[in-house]
C-alpha cells in the first residue's frame, strides 16, 4: 500500500507519454467524448477569438482531435493538430478521414514543434492540457515554441484549470463506474511545494481485477502566475475571459476539469528572416513613417498597437514574395544617410511613407522628391502629383476643366471671417489641405448657418487659423470609392467600386466616412462597412472613365483611389483623389481587391509588379531616345 505522502515519488517525469490510451477515453469519456460539451466549448473559443475561417489554427495537445475536428466542421480550412499520444492521434486521423475534414494531425512533442516559424494565426491549448511537465522550465519551453510558430500578433488561447480553486477544493478520494464492467478509484494529494496536484488512478475490471495503476501530476497555475509566465515567454495583453465547468451526464468526478478559465494572449514580435534564392531576388527598400516621432493625424498622436499590427501584416505580405529581399527604413533622422549608404545595391524603393517626412503630411511629397534627387526608382506617384492632390480645391478645378462633375463649393481663405453661402443646406466643411479625414467629424455637416460657423471655428482650432477651408454641398447619395492598380494607358486594372454601408448608423448621425469612422473603433461609426456598390451600369462606366482620365491628367502612378458621392438624383460627383492611398490590410484598396478575389499579399505584389513594368518602359524610352546631332545641346 502506498501512502499518499509518497505519491509524488511515484510520478514518472514523462507520465503523459503512457497514460493517454483507450482507457483514458473511458475514464474521462463523460467529458472528452461528449459532443455537446465539445460543441459548447468550441462556440466559446471561437466567440472569444473572433477568428476568421481562413485563419491558420494549431490545436496543440489535441488528443483525439475533438476540438479541431469540431472547428473544421464549422467551415475552418487550415487546421493542424499535434499530440504526443500515438493512439489518440491515430484516432483523430481516422475520424477526420471518415468525415473528410481538412485537419492535419501529427504526433509530436509540444516542447519542440515541427512547424516553421510564423506559421499560425492562432494556437489553442485546450482541455487543461497545459502544465503536465515536471518543471516550470518545460512549460516555458512550450510557450516559447508557441511564440515561435505564431505569426506576429498571433493569439494563444489556453483553457486550463483554476489552480487557486483546485488547491483548496480537490477531492482526496472518489470512485465511479466507467461502464458495466469497469470502475475507477482515485486518490489525490498536493505535492510537497503545493504547486502540483498528484493523482493516483486505479482502473478495475469486474472479472480481470486491477488493469491499470496510474500516477500523474499537473501543475496548479493561478491567474497571476500564468500571466507572469506568459510575460516571460514574450506574450502580452493577457486577458481572462470565462470560466468553464462541464456538465457530466453521469455526475463524473471531474478532477482537474471541474473549474477552468479561458485566457488569450498575444505575441508581438518581428517576422522571422526568410532565406531566398539570391539569383531570383531584387533588393527593395521600404520607406515608412517614423514610429519614434509624433503623428498629429493619429488619435493619440503616436503609433499605437493598431499601427504596429498593420505594419506586421505588410511585412507578412512582403515576405511571401520570393523575388524580393526587403530592407525597411523608418528612422527619418538618418533617412538620407541610410539611403546614400545602401544605394549601390538597391533595385528600387517601395514608398509607403504616406505619413510624410518626419510624419508631417504636408511633407509627403518630400520623400519622392528626395528619392528623385538621389537617383532611386520608386513606387507610387511623384511629388508633383502629391502636391496637386493634397489641395482639394485645386483638384476640383482640374476636374471641372475636364468636364468631370464636382459638388458645389466655396473657398474660405485664412483671413476671411465672413462669407456668403451660394447654395442651400446641408453643407460639409473640411480642411482644404490634408487627408485621412483629419478635421472632418460629425459636426462638419451643417444644416444651419450657426452650425456652419461652429464647424469652421472647430476646424480652425484644430488645424490652425492660417489654413484655408473648403465648404461643399453635402451630397446625400451613395458614398463610393474606386481604385486603380497599374498605369494608364499601358497596363492598369480597375478594381470593383465599393460603397459605404451606413445602415447600422443611428439616424441622428451624418452618413460620412470621417475621422470617427477611420480612427475611433468605439464610435457608432464602427458599424459602417464597405460592400460592393449597388449602382447602375451607366454610372459604373462613367466613374471608370472619369477615374482613368484623372489618373492620367494628375500623373498618378502604380495605384490610386478616387472617392465619389452621388447626389439626391443619383449623379456622381468627385470628392477627392488619393494618390499613394492607404496600403493597410483593412483599407479601402484592400477591400476592393478582395472583391476581385485578390488577397492582401497578392494586392501588394501586384502594385510592385506594375511599378516594375513602368520602370522597364521608362528604361526602354531612354534607350530608344535618338541622340542629338553633334554640336546640338
Amino acid at each position: 500500500m502506498i501512502h499518499k505522502d509518497h505519491f509524488e515519488a511515484q510520478v514518472h517525469p514523462d507520465w503523459w507519454r503512457h497514460i493517454f490510451t483507450s482507457l483514458y477515453l473511458k475514464t474521462d469519456g463523460d467529458v472528452v467524448n461528449d459532443p455537446g460539451i465539445t460543441g459548447k466549448e468550441v462556440s466559446l473559443i471561437l466567440d472569444t477569438l473572433k477568428v476568421q475561417p481562413d485563419a491558420h489554427v494549431l490545436d496543440l495537445c489535441c488528443g483525439q482531435g475533438r476540438h479541431s475536428l469540431e472547428i473544421a466542421r464549422r467551415g475552418f480550412k487550415n487546421i493542424d493538430g499535434l499530440d504526443r499520444s500515438h493512439y489518440l492521434i491515430q484516432r483523430a486521423k481516422s475520424q477526420g478521414k471518415k468525415e473528410a475534414l481538412p485537419v492535419r494531425f501529427k504526433e509530436g512533442d509540444a516542447r519542440k514543434l515541427p512547424y516553421p516559424s510564423d506559421s499560425f494565426d492562432v494556437v489553442t491549448i485546450l482541455g487543461n492540457s497545459f502544465g503536465y511537465f515536471e518543471s516550470v522550465q518545460d512549460d516555458m519551453r512550450v510557450l516559447k515554441e508557441v511564440a515561435r510558430v505564431l505569426k506576429p500578433w498571433g493569439k494563444l488561447l489556453i483553457d486550463v484549470t483554476d489552480g487557486d480553486y483546485l488547491r483548496e477544493h480537490f477531492e482526496p478520494r472518489s470512485w465511479e463506474w466507467m461502464d458495466e464492467k469497469h470502475f475507477v478509484c482515485r486518490e489525490r494529494s498536493l505535492s510537497l511545494d503545493g504547486q502540483r496536484l498528484i493523482s493516483r488512478e486505479l482502473i478495475n475490471h469486474t472479472q480481470k481485477g486491477l488493469i491499470a495503476d496510474h500516477f500523474y501530476a499537473e501543475r496548479l497555475y493561478s491567474k497571476e502566475s500564468l500571466t507572469n509566465l506568459l510575460k516571460h515567454a514574450g506574450f502580452s495583453d493577457t486577458m481572462f475571459h470565462a470560466e468553464v465547468s462541464p456538465e457530466s451526464q453521469r455526475n463524473q468526478d471531474l478532477g482537474m476539469m471541474q473549474r477552468r478559465f479561458i485566457l488569450t494572449t498575444t505575441i508581438k514580435k518581428q517576422w522571422a528572416a526568410q532565406k531566398k534564392k539570391k539569383e531570383q531576388t531584387k533588393e527593395v527598400v521600404v520607406i515608412m513613417g517614423d514610429p519614434s516621432k509624433p503623428d498629429a493625424l493619429k488619435p493619440l498622436c503616436i503609433f499605437d498597437d493598431d499601427d504596429f499590427y498593420t505594419i506586421d501584416q505588410l511585412k507578412n505580405a512582403l515576405r511571401q514574395i520570393d523575388r524580393y529581399k526587403i530592407t525597411y527604413l523608418n528612422n527619418h533622422n538618418t533617412l538620407i544617410h541610410d539611403l546614400a549608404r545602401i544605394k549601390p545595391k538597391v533595385d528600387f524603393v517601395f514608398n509607403l511613407c504616406d505619413e510624410g517626412f518626419n510624419n508631417d503630411p504636408r511633407k509627403e511629397l518630400h520623400i519622392p522628391s528626395l528619392l528623385e534627387i538621389m537617383g532611386f526608382r520608386y513606387t507610387g506617384s511623384g511629388p508633383q502629383c502629391l502636391a496637386y492632390c493634397y489641395d482639394k480645391s485645386l483638384v476640383r478645378g482640374i476636374a471641372k476643366e475636364m468636364g468631370i462633375a464636382v459638388p458645389e463649393a466655396f473657398f474660405i481663405r485664412p483671413e476671411e471671417t465672413s462669407f456668403e453661402l451660394p447654395f442651400n443646406f446641408p453643407v460639409i466643411a473640411k480642411p482644404n489641405f490634408g487627408d485621412s479625414s483629419f478635421g472632418i467629424t460629425t459636426r462638419s455637416v451643417s444644416y444651419t448657418i450657426e452650425e456652419l460657423v461652429n464647424a469652421i471655428s472647430e476646424i480652425r482650432s484644430k488645424i490652425g487659423y492660417e489654413k484655408p477651408i473648403l465648404v461643399e454641398e453635402f451630397l446625400t447619395g451613395k458614398d463610393l470609392s474606386l481604385g486603380i492598380i497599374g498605369n494608364a494607358p499601358e497596363s492598369y486594372m480597375v478594381l470593383p467600386i465599393i460603397e459605404e454601408d451606413y445602415s447600422g448608423l443611428p439616424e441622428s448621425l451624418p452618413k460620412i466616412c470621417g475621422y470617427e469612422a477611420k480612427w475611433l473603433p468605439d464610435s457608432p461609426y464602427a458599424t459602417v462597412k464597405s460592400i460592393p456598390a449597388q449602382i447602375s451600369e451607366e454610372t459604373k462606366k462613367l466613374l471608370e472613365e472619369w477615374c482613368v482620365m484623372l489618373f492620367e491628367r494628375l500623373e498618378c502612378r502604380d495605384y490610386c483611389r478616387f472617392d465619389w458621392r452621388l447626389d439626391a438624383n443619383g449623379n456622381p460627383k468627385l470628392l477627392e483623389v488619393n494618390p499613394n492611398p492607404g496600403w493597410c490590410w483593412d483599407g479601402h484598396l484592400a477591400k476592393m481587391s478582395a472583391f476581385s478575389e485578390i488577397d492582401y499579399p497578392k494586392m501588394i505584389e501586384t502594385i510592385l509588379a506594375e511599378a516594375e513594368k513602368r520602370f522597364s518602359r521608362e528604361t526602354e524610352m531612354v534607350v530608344e531616345k535618338p541622340l542629338a546631332p553633334a554640336g546640338v545641346s
